[in-house]
């Protein structure tokens, strides 16, 4: 589980082939320095497992089911990535309940600099649009933020804003996203939690008439 703090921005420094998955190589030294086999690291916002670590970096598997719904089907070495280790039992929650199961990709279609904010328009999946509310949480790769604006439901094009401020510009990659950039998405749980309840009260009375 994690809080959508990130904790520092790392890189990919090797991609390896690993059956019809990857093997990551994350160069991220806070994370790597106490890093040990097993825990979960979320990476861009997917949880990984490290399987091996040095005093800067380490390795993690990303299975053919993970590269299908995630951003990180398009990362090659080089690519920046944000890192936040799992949340510690007793430790603030800084920003919002994030699993690191990626739930899709958006896709960045506008980006609005200011003074000292910059605001991020993504085009989200059609599935995705209904959990999206406005002032509520979501994760973008990895990062927890508030939605600022949202599309109409009636709009041919789902959609979602958010203001990023310095700090955020700074501390994370989507300081550097560009339009056509694709983003990991994760929606808040709770927000699933109500849809899945909704469609099974929706077959239930609809068994009842």
């Amino acid at each position: 589980m994690f809080t959508g703090i990130i904790e520092e921005i790392g890189e990919i420094t090797t991609i390896a082939p690993s059956g019809d998955g990857w093997r990551l190589t994350v160069r991220a030294p806070k994370a790597a320095r106490d890093a040990v086999h097993g825990e979960s690291i979320s990476v861009s916002g997917v949880c990984l497992t490290v399987v091996g670590s040095t005093s800067d970096s380490f390795d993690a598997d990303v299975m053919k089911q993970t590269l299908d719904v995630s951003a990180l089907a398009t990362a090659s070495v080089g690519t920046r990535v944000n890192i936040e280790k799992a949340m510690p039992v007793g430790a603030r929650l800084g920003g919002h309940i994030v699993q690191g199961h990626v739930d899709g990709v958006g896709e960045v279609l506008e980006v609005r600099p200011g003074d000292q904010w910059s605001v991020l328009r993504i085009a989200i999946p059609a599935d995705l649009a209904p959990l999206v509310v406005d002032k509520g949480s979501i994760s973008i790769d990895g990062t927890s933020l508030t939605v600022s604006a949202v599309s109409e439901p009636s709009a041919d094009q789902g959609w979602l804003e958010v203001s990023l401020i310095p700090e955020t510009l700074a501390a994370t990659t989507l300081g550097s996203r560009a339009v056509g950039d694709r983003v990991n998405l994760e929606t808040d749980i709770l927000a699933r939690h109500v849809e899945r309840l909704l469609a099974f009260r929706a077959v239930s009375e609809g068994g009842s008439r």
